[in-house]
């Protein structure tokens, strides 16, 4: 008889070896994968997101497309800068901001703001509305005479209005002096609609526009 070398268990043992892995173990490793997974897309957030998959550096704007061309003037505004306002160059801006306004070798600094309207949200608009501007001058270089008359207000269809004080509002000084702070309001009828507050120190040319929006709905 042959002697068998069979040993009772050992294929048993065999096939235990090579089982597939438990339930806990897959679960380790997956949390190991994500964990992985992970730091890989930190790593690419810190480092600016770049590169590409393949580790090579994106092109900038200027290497895809070019610079710009050298036609194009070059830009002249200073973002949150206060507009230089002369009779040669007179400022145009919006109406809240300030213009550094020149002229007679004197400067200061004027500020409109409006208009308020009446009878917001009124079931019937009218084409035309009582409205009132707020002044404001001040940090002026020497004596700057102040002239009611002086200011005037344009209307999109090129109609020239001459605001007035507000009845009973004490009148501003004749003349700001350094230093000094003049507020002010002026009020007038015009049209709903666009236009513009202009001002003309001296009664000569303006200096200075600020654009605003008669609205009364």
């Amino acid at each position: 008889m042959g002697v068998s070398t069979h040993r009772p268990g050992a294929g048993h043992t065999a096939r235990r070896r090579g089982a597939r892995p438990s339930t806990a173990a897959r679960g380790a490793a997956a949390r190991v994968a994500v964990g992985l997974a992970v730091l890989g897309v930190l790593a690419l957030s810190a480092g600016g997101c770049t590169a590409d998959p393949a580790g090579r550096a994106k092109p900038t704007p200027e290497a895809s497309y070019g610079d710009l061309p050298t036609f194009l003037p070059s830009s002249a505004v200073r973002p949150n800068g206060v507009l230089i306002g002369t009779a040669d160059h007179p400022a145009l801006t919006s109406q809240g901001d300030a213009v550094n306004a020149q002229f007679a070798g004197t400067s200061v600094l004027a500020t409109v703001t409006g208009p308020q309207v009446p009878g917001d949200g009124l079931p019937y608009q009218t084409h035309a509305t009582t409205c009132t501007w707020t002044i404001t001058l001040s940090e002026a270089r020497s004596n700057v005479p102040i002239t009611i008359s002086d200011f005037s207000t344009l209307d999109h269809f090129g109609k020239v209005y001459h605001p007035a004080l507000i009845p009973g509002q004490v009148a501003p000084p004749a003349v700001l002096r350094p230093g000094k702070t003049v507020t002010f309001d002026l009020r007038t009828v015009m049209a709903v609609g666009e236009g513009l507050m202009r001002w003309a120190p001296g009664g000569k040319q303006n200096v200075a526009s600020w654009d605003f929006v008669v609205e009364n709905d």
